[in-house]
C-alpha cells in the first residue's frame, strides 16, 4: 500500500515538474520573441494606389526592423467601414488604417477642415499646409481618444460625377441625390450647393447609382475605374470642391509600445511612402481619365467662382469656433 502511494506521489511531482518547466520555456519565448503583429485594414481594394503604398509601407517597416514587426493587411472593407475601424482601433482589435480625413471629422473637429470647400487655393496650397505644423497639430488632436494620425496620402481634388447631368453650375445641383461621406461638413456643402446630400459607404455606391438611389457622387476619377462607378455613371464636372487628404492613423496603444527607434522608422517610412504614393497617385489619375472616357464617361470643366460664392457662408460659420478660425488663419496664411 506504501509503495502504491508512493508511486502515486512522485508521479504528481514529475507531472508538477514537466508542467513547470513548460511554463518557464513559454515565458522564456515570450520574453525572447518581442515580434509585433500589426493589423491594418482599409476599405480601398488590391489594385489601388492605396493598398500598394500600404503594402509597400508594411515591408519596408518589416525589412528595417529585421522582422521584429511585421503586418497583416486587411483590405476591401471587410473588417468595416472607415468610422468602423476607426471604432475598432479604439478598442484594440485594429492597429492602423487608412482613412479620409473626412471620416475622422466625428472623432476631432479639428478634422472637419479639410472637407471645407476651397479651403485649399491651390494643389502647392495644400501641399504645403500638409507639410506644415498645422497639419501635425490636427494629427495630434486624436491622441487622447486612443489615436494619432502618422501622415497622409493625396486623395485627389474632389468633383461631382453624376447620371443624368453634367453639373455646370450650382443650380444643376438642385432636386439631385449626391452621395457624401458621413462628414457633417460634406452634408452642408452640398446643401448650400443645392443638392440633397445622401450619406453612404464607399461600398454602397456602385448599386445606388445602378438602382437610380442616388443621381450623383463626389470624389476623384479614379472611383470611376477602380470603384467601376463609370459603368454607370454619364459625366464627370470638374468642380474640384474639396482636397481632402487620406490620413494613415495609427493608435495609441501601439506607438507607445514602440521604442524611440521603431516610432522613428516608422515616421521615415510613412514620409518615403507619401512620396511614392504621390508618384504612382498622379500616373493613376491620367490614367483614370483616360479609361473612364473609354467607359463612355464625359469629363467637363467648370466656373468654379459661383460655388465658392456658394459656399462662403460655410466658411463663415467655421470662423466662429475659436480654434477652427485659429487653423484656418494658418492655412490661409500658408498661400
Amino acid at each position: 500500500m506504501r509503495k502504491l502511494i508512493r508511486g502515486i506521489v512522485l508521479g504528481i511531482l514529475l507531472i508538477m515538474i514537466v508542467s513547470l518547466a513548460a511554463c518557464s520555456n513559454n515565458e522564456t519565448a515570450n520574453t525572447g520573441d518581442k515580434s509585433k503583429v500589426v493589423k491594418l485594414a482599409h476599405n480601398m481594394n488590391e489594385d489601388h494606389v492605396i493598398h500598394q503604398a500600404l503594402t509597400s509601407f508594411a515591408s519596408k517597416i518589416e525589412e528595417r526592423t529585421n522582422g521584429s514587426i511585421t503586418f497583416e493587411i486587411y483590405p476591401n472593407g471587410i473588417l468595416g467601414n472607415e468610422t468602423e475601424i476607426l471604432e475598432q482601433i479604439q478598442n484594440g482589435s485594429v492597429d492602423m488604417t487608412k482613412v479620409s480625413a473626412g471620416a475622422l471629422e466625428s472623432f476631432s473637429q479639428e478634422f472637419s477642415i479639410f472637407s471645407l470647400p476651397y479651403i485649399f487655393t491651390s494643389d502647392e496650397h495644400y501641399r504645403k499646409v500638409m507639410e506644415s505644423d498645422v497639419a501635425q497639430d490636427i494629427y495630434q488632436s486624436t491622441t487622447e481618444i486612443g489615436f494619432r494620425g502618422l501622415s497622409y496620402f493625396d486623395s485627389g481634388a474632389r468633383s461631382f460625377y453624376t447620371t443624368n447631368r453634367p453639373i455646370e453650375t450650382p443650380e444643376d445641383l438642385e432636386g439631385l441625390k449626391i452621395r457624401v461621406m458621413n462628414s457633417k461638413t460634406a452634408i452642408n456643402m452640398v446643401e448650400a450647393l443645392g443638392g440633397t446630400a445622401t450619406p453612404l459607404s464607399y461600398g454602397e455606391i456602385y448599386t445606388a447609382l445602378q438602382q437610380g438611389v442616388i443621381d450623383g457622387a463626389e470624389s476623384n476619377p479614379t472611383a470611376l475605374t477602380t470603384g467601376q462607378h463609370g459603368e454607370v455613371t454619364d459625366y464627370f464636372s470638374f468642380t474640384e470642391h474639396t482636397n481632402i487628404p487620406d490620413i494613415v492613423v495609427i493608435s495609441e496603444k501601439l506607438w507607445n509600445s514602440l521604442t524611440e527607434e521603431e516610432q522613428k522608422i516608422f515616421e521615415e517610412v510613412a514620409q518615403e511612402t507619401r512620396e511614392e504614393h504621390t508618384e504612382l497617385w498622379n500616373k493613376a489619375l491620367d490614367e483614370a481619365v483616360e479609361q473612364a472616357k473609354e467607359m463612355g464617361v464625359t469629363f467637363n470643366d467648370v466656373n468654379k467662382e459661383p460655388f465658392i460664392e456658394k459656399v462662403k457662408p460655410l466658411h463663415e460659420e467655421f470662423m466662429k469656433d475659436e480654434n477652427i478660425a485659429e487653423l484656418m488663419e494658418r492655412i490661409n496664411e500658408l498661400k
